[in-house]
């Protein structure tokens, strides 16, 4: 009798089992439709024949992915999403995004590249307009080893690359970061021998170093600061941007956006083209600009740049020098920006003499609307120093 009771029960257990799995299981036409959903705010849309879901792993089979403006998609392959979970608000929340291995091979190129992922992938349950919860967003991006050849030779290769993204305080924003590491370039293969020649004479033969990223983007005033955009080589020096603008708000990714449809949308290239530059010149005018530098840091590349230059004139690397301090008043004279050329003059002597640093920054003492930057381009351009804060320094 009690083995009667106990295998019912079993039954009765299985039974609840199997009308219950159902509902726990995850929805991957849902979660597409959601993720879609949400990429439609950054211009892009996922395609797929086929997803598949076994537990928490949703297996998206021939993958494209398709941005506006572009014609033609790119083919992602089988896509696979690990750690899948629904988080309560009909969201979901997504451990790992792996891609497969790229190897692409075309006329004697082939390029190849492994470990693609997304990590931390948040997917909103409902668009929120104007918030955080409009995007897709993650915590970082990855890329394994990456690597280009040509004619059986690898002439560039890096061993990795890594992205992170952080959610600011209350969601007023984002901060974000890159890194491209051990980057290679292997210069033997350049084809034209007036380069090879000039490489050759300046003793590189290969590009060693990495490029790094960093800043953060405001929401409500659309301010978007690049705090570092730098590429750092080994025996040529470290160069720098840095950037601030105003008034990239999702509104002006919206409307940029339609912009670009409308053009796709249009038959007449022509006409589609005179249109989308005509949205472009009025989205231009909602952004302000903050400030902006430029620097270059020398690791070697200034002397041998001179020695090369001199030698091609019959003189010395020093009398080179000597010579540029010489010709550069008389090449910006026709600026007619008398404290703007004395700046580069002294900056250019200073760094000729002992090249250590060059920069170059522009620092108004207000933020700039950009239309007030396009009249006096047009109708006074001596006046641009001025209206940007410009100046010029080396060695500091």
């Amino acid at each position: 009798m009690m083995r009667t009771s106990h295998f019912r029960s079993l039954l009765a257990g299985a039974a609840l089992a199997t009308l219950a799995s159902p509902a726990f299981a995850l929805d991957g036409a849902d979660l597409m439709t959601k993720l879609n959903a949400t990429y439609a705010t950054s211009g892009v849309s996922v395609g797929y024949s086929n997803v598949a879901v076994d537990g928490s792993t949703v297996t998206l089979e021939g993958t494209e992915l398709k941005a506006t403006g572009t014609d033609t998609p790119i083919k992602l392959g089988t896509v696979t999403m690990e750690g899948v979970e629904e988080d309560g608000d009909g969201g979901y929340t997504i451990e790992t995004i792996g891609f497969e291995d790229v190897n692409v091979t075309e006329a004697e190129s082939t390029v190849s590249a492994k470990d693609l992922a997304l990590n931390g992938v948040v997917v909103p349950g409902k668009i929120v307009p104007g918030t955080l919860e409009s995007l897709l967003m993650y915590e970082s991006a990855s890329a394994g080893p990456i690597s280009v050849t040509a004619k059986g030779k690898e002439v560039f290769s890096l061993s990795g690359m890594e992205t992170n993204i952080t959610r600011m305080d209350n969601d007023a924003g984002l901060e974000f970061d890159a890194k491209l590491s051990d980057l290679k370039a292997d210069l033997t293969s350049v084809e034209d021998p007036k380069a090879k020649d000039t490489l050759n004479k300046l003793g590189i033969q290969t590009l060693e170093g990495e490029v790094s990223m960093a800043g953060n983007w405001e929401l409500a005033s659309g301010k978007l600061a690049v705090d570092e955009y730098a590429f750092d080589f080994k025996d040529i020096g470290r160069l720098n941007l840095q950037l601030a603008f105003s008034g990239y708000t999702l509104d002006f990714i919206k409307n940029m956006q339609e912009a670009l449809k409308a053009a796709e949308a249009n038959p007449n290239k022509e006409e589609a083209n005179a249109a989308m530059g005509m949205a472009m010149m009025g989205l231009v005018q909602q952004l302000t600009f903050n400030n902006a530098t430029i620097s270059f840091e020398d690791a070697s590349i200034t002397k041998k740049l001179l020695d090369y230059a001199g030698s091609e004139q019959g003189v010395t690397g020093d009398q080179m020098a000597q010579s540029l301090k010489g010709l550069v008043p008389i090449m910006i004279a026709q600026l007619n920006m008398p404290d703007l050329q004395n700046q580069i003059s002294a900056a250019v002597n200073t760094y000729l003499d002992d090249p250590k640093s060059i920069k170059i920054s522009a620092e108004p003492k207000e933020p700039v609307p950009f239309p007030m930057i396009m009249g006096a381009a047009m109708g006074a351009p001596q006046t641009i120093p001025q209206v940007l804060g410009v100046t010029v320094t080396a060695n500091e």
